[in-house]
């Protein structure tokens, strides 16, 4: 059964209509009707087949407006660079002994890991624990780099990473309720400019074919994709 705030926040739209952007963010502020501040998350289905490495969406984009949430980074580096990750701001800093910390307590304190490449051979090793809950490190996200500092702010300053799932679906924080439409309407810009672009060639037919925005506890809007 769905709580009464939920049912109160479907009756404010229309479940079968496509709303512009504008419309949408309004809406989904409108529609959040829990005690926290809730996330707001968009949900944008495309035509490729992930299956295929050709097909493959995945990439980063910082938010004009941040996320709205303290991210926590774990950098896997040695030497100078150290020094710069702390300075930046990383939470976590050091090598072989925060390998073995995930791999022996389960430890997962960390929302990010950056790494420098010298340091792949360590975090190579991690990947079946990492995989699985996107925690991974990779060139394409721009957390595997020799400027580990840079990588660290960046995503302090609410750099996302996108990718395809299973089910060709990207999903993907745009920030808080909190921020309003106005700012949700200019993070939801930036990653949807992203995903576009990101396009793989070999991608045929309508590359957006649904894209849905939805606050935490909230139903989804179902978004226009004409003007993606």
């Amino acid at each position: 059964m769905n709580g009464k705030k939920y049912v109160d926040s479907v009756k404010l739209y229309e479940k079968s209509k496509q709303y512009d952007t504008a419309e949408a963010m309004a809406l989904v502020c409108q529609t959040s009707k829990a005690k926290f501040d809730e996330t707001i998350e968009v949900h944008v289905r495309l035509g490729v087949d992930s299956r295929h490495a050709d097909q493959q969406v995945r990439g980063a984009v910082v938010l004009p407006n941040g996320t709205g949430k303290k991210v926590k980074t774990l950098v896997f580096t040695k030497g100078d660079n150290v020094q710069k990750a702390l300075d930046a701001g990383a939470d976590y800093v050091g090598g072989a002994e925060y390998a073995e910390k995930i791999q022996k307590e389960n430890w997962f304190d960390f929302d990010v890991v950056v790494a420098s490449p010298d340091m792949m051979g360590v975090v190579g090793r991690l990947g079946k624990v990492l995989g699985p809950k996107g925690l991974m490190p990779s060139p394409k996200a721009g957390t595997v780099t020799p400027d580990v500092a840079k990588a660290v702010k960046e995503v302090k300053a609410g750099k996302v990473e996108y990718r395809l799932d299973k089910t060709n679906i990207i999903h993907c924080p745009i920030g808080k309720v909190s921020f309003g439409p106005e700012k949700l309407t200019e993070n939801f810009n930036a990653i949807m400019g992203a995903i576009v672009k990101a396009k793989p060639a070999a991608a045929k037919g309508q590359y957006i074919k649904s894209c849905v925005v939805a606050s935490t506890m909230g139903p989804g809007v179902k978004m226009s994709t004409a003007k993606l």
